[in-house]
């Protein structure tokens, strides 16, 4: 009987199990050197700084005013049935926002036809979502709370409110457009971008759990947020765009969480559309993606040799 049992055994769950939990028990900075090295494709591995963005690609253009901003992206560590080919896409403009749509491949986003749409049981505000290890992170309409919502299982597994931190235009980025919460993902995990009144609009970082979204551990820097057009993470440090409509953009400043120093910067970015009003970083494409005035765009970016 052990032999049939043996036969229709699935060990996919199982190993994707063993693989979470063996990794929350790994060391942080030797979890950061694994997850980096051992991605197929990236030869200057290792967790460098920024020091390079490189011109906007165009994949694909919204054709309704409900395009103008939004926010697309790709999941860096995907659960079955999702892979890192599937995009996903929120067109934010409007005061109900629900509809998350689903692509299987670049064409598909490219010619507009998504493979399904998620109705999300709450709105969603502006474009801080991010879509990490099988769930769309985001914030609900007029909260200071951070959802998790289940792509499997189309439900919200988890939600909770960032401590003080200003929503619904109180600390956006410069463009508006409520953008006061922000979530990112990078090499290390899952991470949020929002002020408070005790920072007095300054940026605070803060790590999150992506199972319970509890906050881990927090940073305040020096840069105050609604003089900033976006910002993301990559490998621990916070990086923040001057402008979100000047042609000749920079990005003007990091953030280092390890260190907890700040240092202005001076990397040029380009705003080929002149309305920036999303920029992520993709820790498995190693590219940032963005949304410019109704264009989804990606930025091939390098980094130091660490």
């Amino acid at each position: 009987p052990g032999l049939t049992a043996a036969a229709r055994w699935d060990p996919q769950p199982l190993t994707y199990q063993e693989l979470q939990s063996e990794r929350t028990e790994v060391p942080a900075a030797r979890l950061l050197e694994e997850t980096v090295l051992s991605r197929p494709g990236s030869e200057d591995s290792g967790c460098g700084e920024l020091v390079w963005v490189g011109e906007p690609v165009v994949f694909g253009r919204a054709d309704s005013i409900a395009g103008k901003y939004g926010v697309w992206m790709k999941d860096p560590e995907p659960v079955p049935p999702f892979t890192r080919e599937t995009t996903w896409r929120v067109d934010a403009v409007g005061t109900e926002v629900r509809q998350l749509f689903q692509y299987e491949a670049d064409d598909q986003l490219a010619q507009g036809y998504p493979a399904k749409v998620h109705i999300l049981p709450q709105p969603l505000e502006s474009t801080g979502a991010v879509v990490y290890r099988g769930g769309l992170f985001f914030q609900p309409r007029r909260s200071r709370a951070v959802a998790r919502y289940d792509l499997r299982g189309e439900t919200v597994t988890a939600e909770r409110e960032i401590p003080g931190a200003g929503y619904h235009g109180q600390y956006p980025y410069s463009w508006g457009g409520y953008t006061d919460i922000d979530l990112a993902v990078d090499e290390t995990g899952l991470w949020v971008i929002y002020s408070t009144e005790k920072a007095r609009g300054a940026i605070v970082l803060s790590k999150l759990d992506p199972e319970t979204l509890e906050i881990r551990r927090t940073w305040e820097t020096n840069i105050r947020k609604r003089g900033v057009a976006n910002s993301f993470v990559i490998c621990g440090t916070l990086y923040t765009v001057s402008s979100y409509s000047a042609p000749n953009a920079t990005i003007n400043f990091a953030y280092d969480t390890a260190t907890g120093a700040g240092r202005a910067l001076s990397i040029p970015f380009e705003n080929r559309f002149r309305y920036l009003s999303m920029v992520d970083y993709n820790p498995a494409e190693r590219q940032l993606f963005a949304w410019d005035s109704f264009n989804m765009v990606t930025y091939p970016i390098r980094l130091s040799q660490p």
